[in-house]
């Protein structure tokens, strides 16, 4: 019997990718078939990075293949290929960076940051290029938490070359001046810090550039929104009432400038004893969930209030890369798949393919 590539293109539609939650052929992940006899030839290629995963999705395309009648051998290949995405109008791609994600929270001390790092750093891990930038002027954090000492090379003396932790380029104020030196300035100062600290820093291939945001609705979250080219933004919360009011401005106002949300990250949603293993919502429940229903956003993933994601920043070693077997580790790359998986389901930046019109006079 005959082995047809519409019935090999038949089975991929029923199969479903366990992070896309679509068929392969919908997700349009599929790529060549051949056909040598009975003996099928499969490549998959995702739009997200997935090193946690690939293994299973060949596992279940080889599985689903096998119940077609008369099959051979069956070989699939997996891999991963990351675009660029689209932006907001008339804001150019950052050269060497194809996707900016934006990390934000109304207010501050709901882990923003941490999150951030973990997101950047669990992206590497499932195999994308990364990169993350410390938007927060006044309070930098990632340099602690990266585990980053000295300051960044410039082989020009007008551009940097980033810093590297853990597998991931890193830039921010905060590896530019004196850990215990404030930042006094005024608002246009500190929005000029940041497009140069974005502009003038030397990205390598960035599959992702994650941007850690100060708390808040102010003059950066606006630069951002303007002048620099952001796929979409993640909003950090808990579960309290509070901080879920100032999440929700956060989200209306990326709303307003046309930055899609990815996602909302829920931090210290339960916490569980060490000594009694009780777990408990300390604050609140389902707050995360709730805001998500109300605008239509994806929930993205809850992290519980655990001691280890605050030793691990602390110490300068995440949890992904403190612990990259542990649960709180899993939590994150499995956000971080999601995420990359709502940046792919974007629209595809086409700026690159449009003839460039230049007036000369005769």
């Amino acid at each position: 019997m005959t082995i047809s590539e519409q019935q090999i293109q038949s089975i991929l539609q029923q199969t479903i990718d366990p992070t896309t939650h679509k068929d392969y052929v919908t997700a349009k992940s599929v790529g060549a078939i051949q056909i040598a006899g009975n003996n099928v030839t499969v490549g998959i290629e995702l739009g997200y990075p997935a090193n946690s995963v690939k293994n299973q999705v060949q596992q279940q395309i080889t599985a689903a293949l096998q119940t077609v009648p008369g099959i051979g051998a069956i070989q699939v290949s997996v891999n991963s290929k990351i675009i660029p995405h689209g932006v907001q109008r008339g804001v150019k791609l950052i050269p060497g960076v194809k996707n900016i994600i934006a990390v934000a929270s109304g207010k501050g001390g709901v882990g923003k940051s941490a999150t951030a790092v973990n997101l950047a750093l669990a992206l590497s891990a499932e195999g994308a290029s990364v990169g993350i930038l410390d938007a927060d002027i006044y309070g930098p954090s990632q340099p602690q938490m990266l585990g980053i000492t000295g300051h960044p090379e410039s082989h020009d003396g007008k551009t940097m070359e980033p810093m590297l932790a853990h597998g991931i380029q890193a830039m921010s104020i905060g590896l530019l001046i004196d850990a215990e030196t404030p930042m006094v300035w005024r608002g246009p100062m500190v929005t000029q810090a940041l497009q140069q600290l974005l502009n003038d820093t030397n990205w390598k291939d960035l599959d992702y550039l994650v941007v850690d945001l100060p708390p808040g609705t102010g003059d950066i979250q606006l630069t951002l929104a303007q002048k620099i080219p952001v796929t979409g933004a993640v909003i950090v919360t808990t579960p309290q009432d509070i901080a879920l009011l100032d999440a929700r401005k956060g989200l209306k106002m990326f709303e307003k400038v046309g930055i899609p949300i990815l996602g909302i990250v829920e931090n210290m949603s339960t916490h569980t004893c060490s000594q009694c293993g009780h777990t408990e919502p300390i604050f609140g429940t389902g707050g995360g969930e709730k805001m998500c229903q109300d605008y239509n956003v994806e929930f993205l993933g809850a992290l519980p209030l655990d001691i280890k994601i605050r030793e691990h920043t602390d110490t300068g070693k995440p949890s992904v890369v403190a612990e990259p077997d542990g649960k709180i580790a899993g939590i994150y790359r499995l956000i971080a798949r999601r995420v990359a998986v709502k940046v792919a389901e974007s629209a595809e930046d086409h700026s690159e393919l449009f003839a460039k019109i230049v007036m000369e006079n005769d």
